[in-house]
């Protein structure tokens, strides 16, 4: 077993990194290149002003998590990003558990959102403000903000809330059967 976790912590950021790449291929939009300071408004999209901004934390190579930026501006948040050369440091100070990280991490109204979470869910988490870290969703699940595929493949994928002692717990399920 121990050959197997390690194995996966040592694929797991290739993978992501070759995922990444293939979404900034395939994406229909150019990812985001903003700098630090720069909050970004998506060409015909709305910024709802009663949603908090939402400060994604990213590496600047990564198209998929400038997609899904992209999917927040849509739905009315304003959005801030900061490019890193290092995540790690990102997700144990907004404490991502371990085994739960994706490519990218937002802070959003006290929370913190790992991975391709869609807007539905990040609404309902800051309308029902649960006693928690906030959401992830591990890994990157074709189909899911920012993961779409061309033939409209949805993979099924349940995002996690995240309690206050780290654990999880279901939040939403979504793909067939979701």
């Amino acid at each position: 077993m121990n050959r197997i976790l390690s194995l996966s912590l040592l694929l797991t950021p290739i993978l992501l990194a070759t995922a990444c790449a293939r979404a900034s291929e395939e994406a229909v939009s150019a990812p985001a290149t903003a700098t630090a300071s720069a909050v970004e408004a998506t060409a015909g999209a709305t910024i709802d002003r009663e949603l908090p901004l939402a400060i994604v934390h990213k590496t600047a190579s990564c198209g998929c998590c400038g997609v899904w930026a992209d999917h927040l501006k849509a739905a009315g948040f304003a959005v801030e990003i900061r490019d890193t050369d290092d995540m790690h440091p990102v997700k144990q100070r907004l404490g991502v558990p371990a085994g739960k990280a994706s490519c990218h991490t937002a802070e959003i109204g006290g929370y913190v959102v790992e991975g391709h979470i869609p807007a539905s869910d990040i609404k309902r988490l800051l309308k029902e403000r649960p006693t928690a870290r906030g959401l992830v969703l591990p890994g990157m699940p074709a189909g899911s903000p920012g993961m779409e595929m061309p033939d409209g493949h949805v993979q099924p994928y349940t995002v996690e809330l995240v309690l206050a002692d780290g654990s999880t717990q279901p939040f939403a399920q979504h793909g067939p059967g979701g």
